[in-house]
């Protein structure tokens, strides 16, 4: 699934707050173990083909603990989307937010577009890909984005992204401003064949005008990836967590010309500070995620996608 699952704590407030960490540890284990349950709307690719509509659906899930008088605070959307390969190397995208429960205000409460995009890839030999999207895309951002990924030997890549983006949002009615933020970033990805573990690093300027740089490790198995993050932002400090993305069931599908299925994915996001805006990112798929990364995986055999694919498929007969 591409939405975005994150899940955020903070126990900084020392007085009044010992007694309920413990309880905050049970809790978070008690959404992470729900979570993987009922799926999750974040970031993947799954191989959609040519000619093929995927219709999906997922959850987001966010939660915080940052406020005296309330314990815990949730939302929770349903995540359904859409995606078309028209062939050709071209996809569109979209999804939708539909507030489930919410204690994050009134911002929040309103089914909303979350994104709408259209896509092409570009493969130049076999180490150059590129990636041109327009459209919404997530974080509340719409315009040009464009991404480069060069394979260098088996166990080193270069990446890099650039946008061109303005505000958009639909959650107290039609907000918009004229694209003028640039955002870009690069970096690079080394990956350990022997262990299948991959270690990238990448810095710039996010979205949110900050400049920073983050650093991760994630260790790929079998339908699930798990690792850790350091990142600095001019403008948040320091900060880190974990990430894990799961690869949702079933993993033999049946391919027709319209497929209905769980969203690919789920991503899961801790954040140590609970910061929402140092060193982010918009997303351009919805189902996007560092497991599988931005381009088809039967094209870029690099890194995990050289393992064994997570979805088999079923053919049938049209």
């Amino acid at each position: 699934m591409k939405v975005y699952i994150k899940l955020t704590s903070v126990f900084e407030l020392k007085t009044m707050r010992i007694l309920r960490k413990q309880k905050s540890r049970i809790f978070i284990l008690f959404l992470f173990s729900l979570k993987m349950l009922i799926g999750n709307s974040v970031q993947a690719q799954p191989i959609v083909r040519s000619g093929e509509v995927d219709i999906f659906m997922g959850v987001d899930l966010n939660y915080r603990d940052i406020f005296y008088e309330k314990p815990y605070e949730l939302l929770v959307n349903l995540t359904p989307g859409v995606k078309w390969n028209m062939g050709r190397q071209w996809q569109v995208a979209a999804q939708v937010l539909l507030p489930v429960y919410n204690d994050y205000g009134d911002y929040y409460k309103r089914v909303r577009l979350n994104m709408a995009v259209l896509s092409k890839e570009w493969y130049i030999g076999k180490k150059l890909f590129l990636k041109g999207s327009g459209g919404l895309f997530s974080h509340e951002r719409y315009g040009l984005d464009a991404k480069l990924s060069y394979t260098v030997n088996s166990w080193l890549a270069l990446e890099a992204q650039a946008g061109w983006t303005g505000f958009c949002s639909m959650a107290t009615g039609w907000r918009a401003s004229t694209p003028a933020r640039w955002t870009a970033l690069a970096g690079a990805d080394v990956y350990l064949n022997r262990w299948n573990t991959q270690l990238r690093v990448r810095g710039g300027r996010f979205v949110y005008e900050d400049y920073g740089i983050v650093a991760e490790g994630m260790r790929h198995f079998t339908h699930c990836s798990v690792g850790l993050y350091a990142q600095y932002s001019n403008e948040g400090g320091r900060n880190g967590g974990f990430k894990v993305v799961m690869m949702i069931p079933p993993y033999k599908r049946r391919h027709r010309k319209v497929n209905f299925r769980p969203a690919s994915n789920f991503r899961l996001t801790y954040n140590i500070q609970a910061d929402r805006y140092a060193n982010k990112m918009y997303n351009t798929d919805p189902e996007e995620n560092e497991r599988e990364g931005w381009f088809d995986r039967d094209r870029l055999q690099w890194g995990s996608n050289t393992m064994k694919p997570d979805f088999e498929e079923k053919e049938v007969n049209r």
